[in-house]
Formats: structure tokens, sequence, C-alpha cells
């Protein structure tokens, strides 16, 4: 509460700074997911590179350094290399990933090498030209209905707005051609044609983006939600709902810890939707790495817990090999906790509660041994170990469905299946 406290209030102008980040985040966060279910994540990174020989064109073309045609050379440029990147791909047998790592470093160095041959002594540059400073994004205004609207947001907002629209419009084919293009071709889809545009509405939106926000940016707004939003859910529909919120949410977090700290608002941004990012990895309740090792240390816990009813049950029956395995102490204890066992004078020994699971566990067990010797044909010292692999897996649905399959009360080693 008082870092909040000591945190200046903010001006009409952060308010839009704040509005031109989130613009942002959604026109570029909605369709990177798609970019990262194709294995694209860095055609954003190939255009912000690519761009320079339609800046360098765009130029000698137009003798101008002025916005606009340097946006309309790198928008050309952008197209470009989606367009080429993906024929090479086609073409050439190659990956997608592969293919844009040659068409961008080509077209940077064509960029180059025009820049040195026709135009060494202009100071022009993707860096200088289109490097975006979105600090200074509520300093260039338009009058729109009486209020002073920042010219990025004008262009942001509008493009965020089509780039929406169209995603929700074109979900169905989206998805489709993204997940089984042959099967899009197959039901009378375009899946190449729509491969192609968004791509194109991609790019587009990369050289709206760069002006106001810088290429770093834009990559981590094109990237960063699209991924996040992936390791938190797994259906299509949600994933572009979440990676609109925390683009919008990195913006917001991100300007505000900008002020709080008086630093770099692209960089403190991107900083909150990595941190996004790191708490989705670890966090996830599905694909977080701390869930899924609990899952698993639970599932280890449970297997060692009925390994020890069915060596108790093996006992209690007289069946136990000689060599059988000393009780784990964590299992003892957690069994003891459960009332499924209790201190016996020579150790552990199940209650009836215990008893009762046991001989479901090896009721699996043996009736799992029977269903592979009957038609598997599996030799009967080859039944023990797959049996004991699964029979931690076999709910009373699955032990009854195999029940009506035997024709006998006994496995293939002649020991009673319990009923």
């Amino acid at each position: 509460m008082s870092t909040l406290a000591s945190m200046p209030a903010l001006a009409p102008a952060d308010w839009w700074t704040i509005a031109v980040a989130a613009s942002c985040g959604v026109a570029c966060g909605t369709p990177g997911v798609y970019l990262v279910l194709r294995r694209l994540s860095m055609l954003g990174d190939a255009i912000s590179h690519a761009i320079l020989p339609g800046l360098v064109i765009a130029f000698l073309l137009t003798g101008s350094r002025g916005v606009l045609p340097m946006l309309v050379g790198a928008l050309v440029a952008g197209l470009a290399t989606a367009a080429i990147s993906s024929g090479v791909a086609r073409l050439g047998r190659v990956p997608e990933d592969a293919a844009l790592g040659v068409v961008f470093t080509s077209l940077f160095a064509l960029g180059v090498l025009l820049l040195s041959l026709f135009a060494r002594n202009v100071d022009l540059d993707a860096g200088c030209v289109l490097y975006g400073l979105i600090d200074a994004a509520a300093l260039d205004t338009r009058p729109i209905f009486g209020m002073h609207v920042p010219r990025s947001l004008l262009v942001l907002a509008p493009c965020a707005l089509i780039n929406v629209t169209l995603l929700g419009l074109f979900s169905k084919e989206l998805a489709l051609s993204s997940f089984d293009p042959e099967l899009a071709t197959a039901m009378g889809f375009r899946a190449g044609i729509i491969h192609h545009a968004l791509l194109a509405m991609i790019a587009a939106t990369c050289v709206a983006a760069f002006e106001a926000v810088g290429s770093i940016l834009v990559v981590a707004m094109l990237i960063v939600p699209g991924a996040t939003a992936s390791l938190l859910t797994t259906r299509l529909s949600r994933m572009l709902w979440i990676a609109a919120a925390v683009a919008v949410i990195g913006a917001v977090g991100g300007y505000l810890l900008a002020v709080r700290l008086n630093t770099s608002v692209a960089g403190a941004i991107s900083i909150a939707l990595g941190a996004q990012f790191t708490l989705a990895l670890f966090g996830s309740p599905t694909q977080g790495l701390i869930p899924q090792a609990w899952r698993r240390a639970a599932l280890t816990l449970r297997i060692r817990q009925e390994d020890l009813l069915a060596d108790l049950y093996r006992t209690h029956e007289g069946s136990a090999p000689h060599d059988v395995r000393p009780p784990n102490p964590v299992a003892v204890v957690l069994l003891n906790l459960r009332g499924l066992v209790s201190a016996g004078a020579t150790g552990p020994a199940l209650t009836p509660r215990g008893l009762a699971y046991a001989r479901a566990i090896i009721r699996g067990h043996r009736l799992w041994e029977s269903f592979l010797a009957e038609n598997l044909r599996l030799p009967t010292d080859h039944l023990h170990d797959p049996a004991h692999r699964i029979e931690h897996f076999i709910d009373a649905a699955l032990r009854d469905e195999l029940a009506r399959t035997q024709s006998s009360d006994t496995d293939p080693q002649g020991k009673n299946i319990p009923r």
C-alpha cells in the first residue's frame, strides 16, 4: 500500500500512453496466438529486420524520409517477407522457421547493400526511422471531437479492432488451417490463401506498431501473450481472450512500473509481459511446472501406497513372494492416516477398509494378467510386470468389463481372482 501511495498521480498524457500500449498489445497479441500455434514466433523479428530494403527503396523512389513513404516501404517489405518465406518453405520443402531465417537475413543484407550503394550519405536505417518511442506517443496528437488524441492511437486502435473482428469472423477457417491444412484443403478451404492472409495481417500490424512502440516491444507483444495463453488453456477461443487480457495487463502494469521506477516504458512493459509468462510457466493448473511436479509426486506416493497394500494383501492370503519389499515408511504413515493400515506386531497390517481397497487392486492386477494371456498370448512369466504397472489405473468400471470377458476364477498362475 505504501508503494501505491507513493506513486505520483497519472496525468491525461499517461492514460493516453497506456491506451496506445494496450491497443498495440491487443492488435499484436491476438494474431500472435496463431504464430505460436504455427511455430512462426520469430516472424515479427524477421519483419523488423527485413523492412530495411523497403525503407531504402522508398527513399530512392520518393527522395523523402517522411513518415508516410517510410511506412509504405516498410509495409511492402513486411508483406514481401511473409510471402517469400512462405513460398520458400513450400517450394523448397524446408521448415517455416528455417525459411524465415533465410529470407529475413537475405533481405536485411540487401537493405544494407542498397544503403551503402545509393544512400550512403543519408542517415537512414530501420533503427532510426522506425525505432519507436512510446514514452512520447502522447505528444504527437490530432484533434478529434475536441480532444487531442495521439496519432499512433488513431492507427493502433482501428488496427486492433480490425484484427479482432477478422479473427472472430474467420475463427473456424483459421483454426482448421492452423491445425490441419490438408483437411482444410479437402473441405474446400484455401488453406494457402488463409495462411498468406494471416501473415499479411501480422506484417501490416507490425509495421503499424513499429513507429509507435518500437520493434522490440512489438516482438514481445506479438509472442509473449500468445505463449502465455497457450500455457493456460488448450481451447483456441479462450486462448485469444487470454492473450488480449495478458497484453492489456502487461501494458498497464508495465507503464505503472515505469512511472514508479522512472525507467523505460517499453522495457517495463516487456518485463511485465515476461513476468506473466513466468507465472504461467510455473503456476498454470494444466501445464505449469509446479502443478506438474505436484501431480507427479502425488502419483508416486499413491503408487507406493497401493504397492504396499497389494504386498500386505498377498501376505494376508499367503501368496507373497519370499523377497517381498520392505514397506516404504512414508507410505505406511499415509496409509495409517487414511485408516487403511494399522500397526501390527510384525509390522503394518490391513484394516477392514484397507483389505477391501487392496482386494480391488489385486483383482484388477489378476484380471489384467488373464486378459493379456487370453488375448495377446503372452507367456506366463511376461504377465506380472505390465499388470503391475497398469493396476494403479484400473477403475471399478474397467474391472467389471474385464471380469465379463473372463471364463475362469483364477489368473494364469492359478491364483484366485478376488471377488
